[in-house]
């Protein structure tokens, strides 16, 4: 194998997203030859976070692997469905005996690929160090897996990059996710990792990050409480494209996609 395509998938905003991954994921797939799907879920239920169907329907669709983020645990129900299932991720850095696992180990396309998910410090809930949790679970796996793929959940700009540099070379494919704005800093670091600030939302395009318009524009002019409610209109689907070489475990490219 000369080539593995990893797609990346922003974080999916709301269930017409969901629907569109469904309408287009497989067919997407199929032209550019994708081998593996990673996929932030951690907004795709009604009202927010991730409940069992959703998770479900992205998985027939098309993706491998869900991630997750400070939403990952909003819905109740989810909790027994992380522990059930292994292609559904929480960031590993929250304590210990909380449901669900940070990362999996999926065999696609004769490859193994870890997968990890970790959110970031910086703005967000004081989690573990995930510089310190992703070095763990590098070397609790080692061996194990081919090539590896990481979920960086951050506020922070500049927490996203310092990740990013600290495990080029380690990590093939490293992306950010949260901001729901995509960024446009694609590029393979000096030793070999791919690697872009935030992937962008998939999601309704008319809005502010997904809420509707005039909802944050009155939330930001009175300072008022307001109950967000997701924008209309034709969701757009954001991401990256790795492509790997297996054989010198080297990112090639990274590539946005938007569809």
């Amino acid at each position: 194998m000369n080539e593995y395509k990893l797609l990346a998938l922003g974080d999916v905003v709301g269930q017409n997203a969901v629907n569109a991954i469904g309408q287009r994921l497989w067919g997407f797939r199929k032209a550019h030859k994708i081998d593996l799907v990673v996929c932030n879920a951690e907004n795709c239920a009604v009202g927010n976070g991730v409940d069992p169907q959703s998770a479900d329907r992205l998985i027939e669709y098309g993706c491998d692997v869900l991630t997750g983020g400070n939403h990952s645990f909003r819905k109740r129900e989810i909790r027994r469905y992380l522990d059930d299932n292994d292609f559904i991720l929480r960031p590993a850095n929250y304590p210990y005996g909380t449901p669900g696992s940070g990362y999996t180990i999926v065999d696609i396309a004769g490859q193994r690929a870890l997968v990890i998910n970790v959110m970031g410090t910086i703005y967000l809930e004081a989690l573990a160090c995930p510089f310190a949790t992703v070095e763990r679970i590098l070397e609790r796996e080692a061996g194990k897996y081919d090539l590896a793929a990481l979920d960086i959940h951050a506020e922070a700009t500049s927490e996203k990059i310092a990740l990013g540099w600290h495990f080029d070379g380690r990590i093939q494919a490293i992306w950010g996710t949260h901001t729901h704005v995509a960024t446009a800093d694609m590029r393979v670091l000096p030793k070999g990792s791919g690697y872009v600030t935030d992937l962008g939302m998939s999601g309704p395009q008319d809005g502010v990050l997904g809420i509707r318009t005039d909802i944050i524009i009155d939330k930001l002019r009175t300072k008022l409480p307001v109950k967000f409610e997701l924008a209309e209109g034709e969701p757009e689907i954001n991401g990256c494209i790795y492509t790997i070489n297996p054989d010198t475990k080297r990112c090639i490219s990274v590539e946005r996609v938007r569809f």
